[in-house]
């Protein structure tokens, strides 16, 4: 499986992105936002009122605009789609709805052989509405490069057997142990779906691609190995197999980091916890780097935020290459005017 030589990708694998992806570090590095699109916007706000977060996420032209919005704001070096990471759950026919608040919750918890043994196929042309929303938001992006996403088989098997959010995983990690053979089970579905949610997005226009693994950071670095990373690596392989390059980003995971690389990814996203020039060490001095600003400085005043980014900037020299972006999501309450300045300041260091 390779990419159409009309992709989008091919036009900008000389794109500063794509190229720090890669690993050829750039005058200035390129910067953009995990959960950039979305609440912290008043434009994003404005476009909910009475929409559904899954029904949003599924309407083409409002997944696309959303998508374009930060960009035409803070001018950021990228797009990341916006969607949601159980997007490929609700599509294979699971039943799960985004509560306020909360966040992701199945109508039926996932957590018996027979539960796992009734989860449904992922019909490929249920990626049609994403497919859709991906080539429209690619057509309209000009030189700068859209992100695809999924969640990891672990993150998604936490909220199907949680039943919801769950910061300790406590029955995920049971299951995990207690009865091997349904978790090989159910973390091979959950990779199948995932991975054909991020392929589809790349084939439909995306230049590179992020595996997500928010709840990843509850696991010992022996049950990560043992028991999940083969599923990831299975989960990225359709999207790595297309040669665009892959992010591999978790919450709380330095203790993973390079186990987490061996999944297949080129470039690894670290959190706040960990400094980059820490986390280049881990990995061997030789893996492109994403992060990692605090963004609970997101809310310190300037100086004190400024100071944080050379600091990251700093760090960041360590590894062959560096995309600036925070060590997670920007929270809700985010005054949109410091990230457009953040962008500024980062553009000007060149």
């Amino acid at each position: 499986m390779s990419l159409n030589p009309a992709h989008r990708a091919v036009d900008l694998r000389n794109n500063p992105l794509i190229r720090a992806y890669r690993g050829e570090r750039q005058p200035t590095p390129p910067v953009w936002f995990m959960r950039q699109a979305g609440r912290s916007l008043p434009e994003y706000r404005e476009l909910r009122v009475g929409t559904d977060m899954l029904e949003t996420c599924l309407t083409p032209e409002l997944a696309s605009e959303i998508t374009l919005q930060p960009v035409r704001r803070h001018h950021v070096d990228a797009a990341i789609f916006f969607s949601d990471i159980v997007i490929p759950v609700k599509l294979a026919g699971v039943g799960v709805r985004i509560v306020a608040g909360r966040g992701p919750v199945l109508e039926t918890p996932v957590r018996t052989a027979a539960d796992v043994a009734a989860l449904p196929p992922l019909d490929p042309a249920a990626l049609d509405p994403i497919r859709e929303a991906v080539a429209a938001t690619a057509a309209q992006l000009g030189d700068i490069p859209l992100i695809g996403f999924a969640g990891a088989p672990y993150t998604l098997a936490s909220y199907l057997v949680e039943g919801g959010p769950s910061r300790e995983q406590l029955r995920t990690r049971a299951l995990m142990h207690s009865d091997p053979a349904t978790w090989s089970a159910l973390l091979a579905w959950c990779a199948e779906v995932t991975g054909a949610f991020l392929a589809a997005q790349i084939e439909a226009g995306a230049s590179a691609g992020q595996l997500f693994d928010s709840w990843a950071g509850s696991l010992s670095l022996a049950d990560y190995t043992s028991h999940v990373a083969p599923h990831s690596a299975a989960a990225i392989a359709p999207a790595r197999a297309l040669g665009v390059p892959l992010v591999h980003f978790g919450v709380g995971t330095g203790e993973l980091l390079a186990a987490m690389r061996d999944v297949g990814a080129n470039v690894m996203g670290v959190d706040w916890r960990i400094p980059l020039d820490e986390a280049s060490h881990r990995l061997g001095g030789d893996v492109p780097l994403q992060g990692n600003i605090d963004p609970a400085l997101l809310a310190a005043p300037w100086p004190v935020l400024e100071a944080h980014v050379r600091d990251v900037l700093e760090r960041g020299l360590a590894a062959p290459s560096h995309v600036l972006n925070l060590g997670h999501g920007v929270p809700p309450d985010t005054d949109p005017d410091v990230l457009t300045r953040l962008v500024e300041f980062v553009h000007e260091q060149a």
